[in-house]
């Protein structure tokens, strides 16, 4: 049976690409959607150069749950992918999707998370605290902002001449190599129990 699935992203939309590229030719799997939260968003061009639908939900309708709850059912949604996505999950789609909901955080939670803790103000926190490894952290997502269950972090070393911008390229090599096969191992994990 087809796992269909969601991105939501806020930004340029790297992670997303990438991840509908692994996808690309996989049985089983279908990217269907990409959501973002920014009308202007580089991400809804990527969108439509990969031939993805894309929808844009402002703030405020973010809220309106029968309209996004409609959005997601329009798609049959099985599971949602945060890649580089800004806004707190509502209640109500975390009870839609118990345990089908997943971030990528660019950091070692439990260290360098929470509200206002993302992009280059992470790697610029881990910088300036003069730590010696960062890396990524997926997880699953619940009411609060980068505390769900952990399900796979990848480390890198800091080098004492590394600037933000050198942490941040590592962090996004391996984002590149273990969000989209971790995606994939959930997946097949969750149609094995189904």
């Amino acid at each position: 049976m087809v796992k269909n699935i969601a991105i939501f992203a806020s930004g340029s939309g790297t992670n997303a690409e990438n991840i509908a590229n692994y996808f690309r030719n996989k049985l089983g799997f279908s990217i269907k959607l990409i959501v973002t939260n920014k009308s202007d968003a580089f991400v809804i061009e990527r969108a439509k150069r990969l031939n993805i639908d894309s929808a844009y939900i402002s703030k405020q309708d973010w809220n309106n749950q029968e309209q996004v709850i409609t959005l997601l059912d329009k798609y049959q949604i099985d599971f949602i992918v945060l890649a580089g996505f800004l806004l707190k999950i509502p209640k109500y789609l975390l009870d839609k999707y118990p345990g089908r909901i997943i971030n990528i955080h660019p950091a070692l939670l439990p260290k360098y998370g929470g509200k206002g803790m993302y992009g280059d103000k992470v790697h610029q926190a881990v910088v300036e605290a003069g730590e010696v490894e960062s890396g990524i952290t997926i997880h699953y997502c619940n009411e609060h902002y980068d505390e769900g269950n952990i399900i796979f972090q990848a480390k890198c070393q800091i080098l004492p001449t590394d600037s933000y911008k050198d942490v941040a390229k590592k962090v996004h090599e391996l984002e590149y190599i273990h969000f989209p096969n971790t995606i994939e191992k959930l997946l097949l994990d969750i149609n094995s129990k189904s």
